[in-house]
């Protein structure tokens, strides 16, 4: 047998028009991640990672009404955000569980033909932002909010969060921040959701699947790890001991280096930029500055560049928005490029099961149990 790749580094597993890491450049169905944070809207985003173009006007506006019209919940799921809340469930453990729920209220959950597919995808597109905003609000005694027609995804998303609609500045930032994580090739959760669909399971589960990759901390969870170390330093002469003490110690700084990128993250630029927009507007600078000497003494002692983890913590925090929900929000934007993703393996499907070296013990045999020691 070949030699093992661990963690399949370096290894081509399939083809795709979703998006593609070239170097430094990281590009959506062709186009610079650069041209479209600067210039899209979160939903031309997504209808271009299922369709690889982009709307026009009209399809557009059409797409933004679907979205609307499917972002409401069955009452039933908030009913289930009681239980979660009551528990003190992690809201990725809330939102896994209930990505697989939304299945029982679609009546078309187990039809498998390309119009069926688009139309569930769009329904959990839609109500993946409504059920963490309402497992958000449900856990601390408040009702859960409908979407204004009015509002862009990532406004509503803001809205039905925080029951006031956002400002500018935050609703640039958020959708800036959606579009930047919508998708990243072939990532751990990513892969998950095909290898997962690829024995033609339904969309729910495959979603399913991608959500319990996306919890861990090497994955999804990295922003969250990033605001508890912030919190930790505590304040800004803090930093240089607390990065030292890590790196003496040997231990993992989450937000920093990158399997892929070895020259730095081409999303990070933009999370620092927003991080200081916001961190000045809402009054917590220091939490920029500790962020920006954090960075610098890394790359300066350990040659590490920041992720895109790094600065959207600040960016999250400095919202509002609570530590524990940074995964779940990643997971509003990531779900565009799993529910691409999982278009593209249905429509060019192979089973995904690769092969494992055995290293045990051979040549054994069988001793009933009354003569085992």
């Amino acid at each position: 047998m070949a030699d093992v790749i661990r963690g399949l580094e370096g290894v081509l597993a399939t083809e795709t028009k979703v998006s593609s890491i070239v170097g430094q450049q990281l590009t959506y169905a062709g186009y610079d991640i650069d041209d479209l944070t600067e210039n899209a809207k979160f939903e031309e985003v997504i209808f271009l990672l299922w369709h690889f173009r982009l709307p026009n006007e009209q399809e557009l506006e059409e797409f933004k009404a679907q979205l609307l019209e499917n972002m409401e919940l069955n009452p039933r799921i908030y009913e289930h955000f009681e239980d979660y809340a009551a528990d003190h469930v992690h809201p990725m453990t809330g939102l896994r569980t209930s990505l697989s729920y939304l299945a029982h209220f679609d009546p078309r959950a187990e039809e498998f033909n390309d119009e069926a597919h688009f139309n569930k995808a769009t329904r959990i597109q839609a109500k993946v932002a409504s059920l963490v905003a309402a497992f958000a609000r449900v856990r601390q005694g408040k009702e859960p909010l409908k979407p204004k027609a009015e509002l862009s995804y990532a406004a509503n998303f803001l809205y039905m969060l925080f029951g006031e609609v956002p400002t500018d500045v935050q609703e640039e930032a958020f959708n800036k921040a959606l579009i930047l994580h919508a998708d990243h090739e072939l990532n751990a959760s990513t892969f998950t959701a095909r290898v997962c669909v690829s024995t033609l399971t339904d969309m729910y589960s495959g979603v399913t699947a991608a959500a319990g990759a996306l919890k861990g901390p090497l994955h999804g969870g990295a922003n969250e790890q990033v605001m508890k170390m912030l919190s930790e330093i505590g304040s800004m002469e803090n930093v240089e001991s607390y990065i030292q003490k890590k790196i003496d110690n040997k231990e993992k700084i989450m937000g920093f280096g990158h399997r892929v990128y070895k020259e730095g993250d081409p999303r990070a630029k933009y999370l620092k930029e927003m991080s200081r927009r916001i961190t000045d507007e809402t009054g917590q600078k220091e939490l920029y500055d500790m962020s920006v000497r954090i960075a610098e003494i890394l790359e300066e002692k350990k040659g590490l560049l920041p992720n895109v983890d790094f600065y959207s913590a600040t960016v999250y925090h400095s919202m509002g928005i609570e530590h524990d929900l940074f995964t779940p929000i990643f997971a509003v934007s990531r779900v565009s490029g799993w529910l691409a993703h999982i278009l593209e393996q249905y429509e060019n499907n192979r089973i995904i099961r690769p092969r494992a070296e055995y290293v045990g013990e051979v040549g054994r045999k069988y001793v009933p149990v009354s003569e085992r020691k």
